[in-house]
């Protein structure tokens, strides 16, 4: 087992995380990132890049296009939120991938997009844009005060780990699921990926099961039909009005979804694949992010969970210090997107849901195996890991706020209560 390092101000930190204590940690620097970019461009990352693209395009631009739809909201408020958070989400990749170089991926709070699009039929929309700018201030304010950074230093590592197994492992079982539905792309898709795991070791997986699954989707007819003039977006600046019901019931569970559900399980992914996060830099420029994208009428703009894991994954490359390549390839087609919204919505609504779900567990194999080796892969622990593995699995929501949170919570606590000794002994992982 292996004991905490010690910060300068004298408290304990984790080994995994950057134990710099100045408000933003240091970095390689942007020349350095940028230096390195050509060297590390590779079919590996690329190709991570945009399988995590076409997830966060997909299915999850929906949710708010369909309630945004719903309730009412003009094509061009609806564009704008979609330029703010893709567009906002694409630079936060850009930023912290290439100053860091770690595949530390942008988007924006999918669980947060349902708590939103449910909420907008209660207020006005002025109040739930008062709202996404008063959920990014919190986030920013958790930010400056370094509270998240000595949280993240303190939480055992395998309850952590066990978070991000039971968080991810919906993306494994919806392969399954879409085998069910549609099990000629799915089988192709699992091809694909297996055969060039197999003998093609040069060219990751995942690509196959694109390539496989694609072929498979075009045969059997399953993809959709579109059409729509190429055009940029032209986002508009909303005024804010602010309800303090709306902060309360809108803004304060959103800021916990963005650094309890995104941010937590982007900084497991980034520990289980040996990266030392800056927990407190992501912190700061989700609050910055929350605050520059309501101006557009988004609901935030910060660190993504799953995209993160499929960007720093071993599918993303074989050399750990290349991975963030797929950050960036991410990052610039985020932004492509948003700036196209108008087409860019249209075409991958075209895309067969089935495909999607196929090829993203696939990707998340890697991820998956790794934090289920760490989180039971030692003796210390265990109680509370298996506890936040159940939780994180069962996907509740409570309070508006969603498993990934209560899943730390209750892992911690069942350590405290049958496995004080683990604390005691001063270990935070296994």
């Amino acid at each position: 087992m292996t004991s905490p390092t010690t910060g300068s101000a004298g408290q304990p930190t984790s080994p995994r995380i950057r134990d710099d204590r100045s408000l933003i940690e240091s970095g390689p620097g942007f020349r350095s990132g940028l230096h390195d970019l050509r060297r590390h461009i590779a079919v590996a990352p690329v190709s991570a890049g945009v399988v995590a693209a076409i997830f966060g395009c997909t299915g999850p631009a929906l949710i708010i296009i369909d309630g945004a739809g719903e309730a009412g909201l003009s094509d061009e408020l609806t564009t704008s939120w979609i330029f703010g958070i893709y567009v906002f989400g694409g630079l936060i990749s850009l930023v912290l991938g290439l100053y860091y170089k770690m595949p530390i991926t942008g988007a924006w709070s999918i669980p947060g997009a349902v708590l939103v699009v449910g909420a907008l039929s209660d207020f006005e929309f002025s109040e739930m844009v008062g709202a996404f700018f008063a959920a990014g201030v919190l986030v920013l304010v958790l930010g400056l005060t370094g509270l998240l950074r000595r949280l993240a230093g303190w939480l055992p590592v395998p309850i952590v780990m066990a978070m991000i197994a039971g968080a991810l492992i919906r993306f494994g079982t919806g392969v399954v699921d879409a085998g069910v539905s549609t099990p000629v792309i799915v089988v192709a898709a699992a091809a694909g990926y297996l055969l060039l795991t197999r003998f093609v070791r040069s060219v990751p997986g995942v690509v196959g099961a694109l390539v496989f699954g694609t072929i498979a989707s075009l045969a059997t007819g399953a993809f959709g039909s579109a059409s729509a003039d190429v055009r940029l977006s032209v986002p508009q600046l909303v005024a804010p009005s602010f309800d303090l019901t709306a902060i309360l019931a809108v803004a304060v569970p959103l800021a916990v979804l963005v650094v309890g559900a995104e941010n937590a399980q982007a900084t497991g992914v980034l520990m289980t694949e040996k990266y030392r996060p800056p927990v407190n830099a992501m912190t700061l420029i989700s609050g910055v992010g929350g605050i520059l994208t309501s101006l557009f009428g988004g609901h935030n703009a910060n660190i993504a969970g799953p995209m993160t894991a499929i960007c720093a994954a071993e599918q993303a490359g074989e050399e750990k210090d290349g991975r963030y390549v797929a950050t960036v390839v991410n990052g610039v087609l985020f932004i492509l997107f948003g700036v196209f919204a108008g087409v860019a919505v249209a075409v991958v609504s075209t895309l067969p849901p089935t495909l999607v779900a196929a090829v993203a567990g696939l990707a998340m194999i890697g991820v998956l195996v790794s934090a289920f080796r760490e989180a039971f892969g030692g003796t210390a622990f265990q109680t509370g890991a298996f506890a936040a593995l159940v939780i994180a699995m069962s996907g509740v929501t409570i309070l508006n706020i969603s498993a990934p949170l209560w899943a730390l919570l209750g892992g911690v606590l069942v350590s405290l209560v049958v496995e004080s000794k683990d604390f005691r002994a001063g270990t935070d992982q296994a």
